[in-house]
């Protein structure tokens, strides 16, 4: 083993290798084949642990395999540098958000460079820069003229005390506020969203062409998509001219329809309730908004209802049946109504059950039906009866024949549902990208002009954690209308951060560029990229925003690809021994805690639960990398990669010893 060196010393020996063998710089020789390789880019907390070590070492292996094969390769690095723990920190510790972020950016820049890690950093990029983010409210402008961002009234988590509104992450499970400890509530607010839905077949068809991804993440954002082929059927109401929609994918079930399950917060529910059932609906309805939609949804979570005294009509059997309304359903799935069907659905024959609900019987595994009676729903398909002139008919040929049937009476018709959501990109908070919008009483909605970006973020705000910070800045928020000159008020939300993190592997070829996101002809030339590594955490909502942006820009711009990331390494999770009090659920890092071996809260007093979990800032469990370098130094590996182009030996340099079993996993595992 070689003499050990300090972080400064690894950095200036590991450039000096990478210089020696001429892979300093990414080649600019375009008759090289191309190759992009990515890791995904970390929130800059501070410090660096050995998860993020993982990650980037593995990429960097590739890269450094790729250069010697005679690739022209493009390995950046960057920061994904907007988010909530900044504006936290600005709370707590009086200190600017951005002025936290760039000394966090500053130390961790400088660990990854002791690393001796072979970024590209001439391309690097912070997501909170105004150069950054001036193209992500270009980018946003782009989804409103196509008519893909809008605003609407949704329900948040809304944190009465805080004035915000939280994720569902940021709500315990006791319904409380993380930060503030007060009540969740359920809120209306005006929100804005991107039409993702409008991809959603893209997005799933497209899914085949990814044969260098996980099938596991394939199959975890078919999910998610979640394509149903049913029908959406129309029940009158009692007395009203207005009907309830429902989406099925069993229309084969609607002679069986004996209730009808409203949102507590749908606007018909205080339209279809009668005068003697009022006051018993608006307690409810307070008391499920009070509630997260984590509650209302579990699994394992009893589901509530209680009639609203309206009734419905199903219009395939004439037979009147009770409007109810429920917990477990939300206005911003679907319809927000459900049809019930007990005799056929599990969750619907118990709850029907529980509030004395008829059970009536449409399909059987044989016509003999003569004393049958249910224990259970039956969910397989089977023959239909009780179901007027279907009655035998083969529930999957059913379904086809009841659709046409409902369209010929003008009550139903074939429809395809999915169970991704518009996404709500809207945030009550400082430290994101400005929504460059302007609200004006004459015009409405009006884009800011691409001349003006960016909107940039104030500085002389205060942080008090009441409400969002840019809302309360008169000056801020004041301006003319830039279409008719008038008073207007800008856009207080700003952006959700996976709004940055879908489209910075676009920026990084182009990094530089102050006249416009990116050259077409660079773009085309290095996307898509060619490895992106990163954790199976992002393989749903992070992986599918980025492929939406990239096929929105696609058609905005004339993009030549239709996905972002050919191959995707999720290389798994590095874990850290953590201590928490199980009390204050609060995490205590190993350092104050004076005796590992009996593991003492150092404030409380209190027994630690000792486990172990995925290294996170949030855990404190982290492992400092360069603590190890200086505990083990390098050694001299005598690793040989094999150029499978070149057919040749190619002696490395000097590698820390923590990458050994890295660096051969990757090359002679992967490569």
């Amino acid at each position: 083993m070689e003499a050990r060196y300090t972080p400064a010393d690894l950095e200036a020996k590991w450039q000096q290798d990478w210089v020696n063998q001429g892979l300093d710089k990414t080649s600019t020789d375009t008759s090289k084949p191309k190759f992009y390789a990515l890791s995904m880019f970390p929130y800059p907390s501070g410090n660096l642990h050995m998860g993020h070590v993982r990650v980037y070492t593995i990429a960097d292996a590739i890269a450094r395999l790729k250069k010697m094969q005679g690739y022209r390769v493009l390995n950046p690095m960057g920061w994904d540098a907007f988010g909530l723990p900044a504006e936290n920190a600005a709370i707590a510790r009086g200190i600017h958000p951005a002025k936290w972020t760039y000394q966090n950016i500053a130390q961790m820049r400088d660990q990854l460079k002791s690393l001796g890690i072979g970024f590209d950093w001439e391309k690097e990029i912070a997501t909170c820069s105004p150069d950054y983010y001036k193209w992500t409210q270009w980018a946003f402008l782009q989804f409103f003229e196509a008519g893909l961002a809008y605003q609407k009234e949704s329900a948040v988590n809304w944190d009465p005390i805080d004035q915000t509104v939280l994720a569902n992450e940021q709500v315990d499970s006791e319904g409380k506020s993380w930060r503030s400890g007060a009540k969740v509530e359920r809120k209306l607010l005006r929100q804005w969203f991107l039409k993702i839905t409008d991809y959603a077949d893209q997005l799933l068809d497209d899914l085949d062409q990814l044969d260098g991804w996980p099938e596991r993440v394939k199959l975890m954002q078919a999910n998610w998509i979640g394509r149903s082929t049913g029908a959406y059927l129309e029940f009158p109401i009692v007395g009203s001219e207005e009907t309830i929609g429902v989406f099925t994918t069993r229309p084969d079930t609607a002679y069986g329809v004996t209730y009808v399950v409203l949102a507590p917060e749908h606007p018909l529910t205080a339209k279809v309730t009668t005068a003697d059932r009022r006051e018993a609906v608006e307690a409810f309805v307070t008391e499920v908004g009070e509630q997260s939609e984590i509650d209302r949804t579990a699994e394992d979570k009893p589901k509530r209802g209680i009639p609203t005294g309206g009734m419905a009509v199903n219009p395939f059997n004439g037979e009147e049946i009770p409007i109810l309304i429920a917990d477990y359903v939300l206005y911003e799935y679907g319809t927000g109504a459900v049809m019930g069907v007990p005799a056929h659905d599990t969750r619907d024959f118990k709850f029907a059950q529980e509030n004395g609900l008829p059970i009536k019987v449409v399909i059987v595994e044989d016509e003999a039906i003569d004393g049958y009676e249910l224990t259970e729903a039956f969910t397989e398909p089977g023959i239909l009866v009780n179901s007027a002139n279907f009655n035998g008919m083969n529930s999957e040929k059913a379904k086809q024949a009841i659709i046409n049937y409902a369209e010929d009476e003008g009550y139903g018709k074939a429809r395809v549902q999915y169970r991704l959501r518009d996404w709500l990109i809207s945030r009550q908070r400082y430290w994101g990208a400005p929504i460059p919008i302007v609200h004006c009483g004459d015009c409405g909605a009006v884009p800011v002009p691409a001349d003006q970006l960016p909107v940039e973020l104030p500085e002389d705000v205060e942080f008090s954690g009441k409400g969002s910070p840019l809302a309360q800045l008169e000056s801020w928020v004041n301006v003319p209308c830039p279409q008719c000159g008038k008073p207007a008020k800008r856009e207080t939300d700003t952006m959700d951060t996976f709004i940055d993190s879908s489209w910075y592997f676009l920026r990084y070829p182009d990094a530089t560029n102050e006249n416009a996101i990116f050259d077409l002809d660079t773009i085309n030339d290095w996307m898509p990229v060619d490895q992106y590594v990163g954790g199976i955490e992002h393989a749903i909502l992070h992986l599918l925003y980025s492929r939406f942006f990239t096929k929105v820009l696609r058609d905005r711009l004339g993009l030549k690809f239709d996905e972002p990331f050919t191959r995707l390494l999720t290389q798994g999770m590095v874990q850290g021994k953590t201590y928490k009090n199980p009390r204050t659920g609060k995490y205590v890092p190993a350092p104050e805690i004076a005796d590992l071996s009996e593991p003492i809260d150092p404030e409380t007093g209190e027994a630690l639960e000792v486990f172990y979990e995925k290294m996170s800032k949030s855990k404190l469990n982290g492992v400092d990398p360069l603590q190890v370098l200086e505990n083990t130094g390098q050694i001299r590996l005598g690793c040989l990669f094999y150029s499978k182009h070149h057919r040749k030996k190619i002696s490395n340099g000097t590698i820390p010893m923590w990458r050994d079993s890295i660096v051969s996993w990757v090359v002679f595992g992967v490569w």
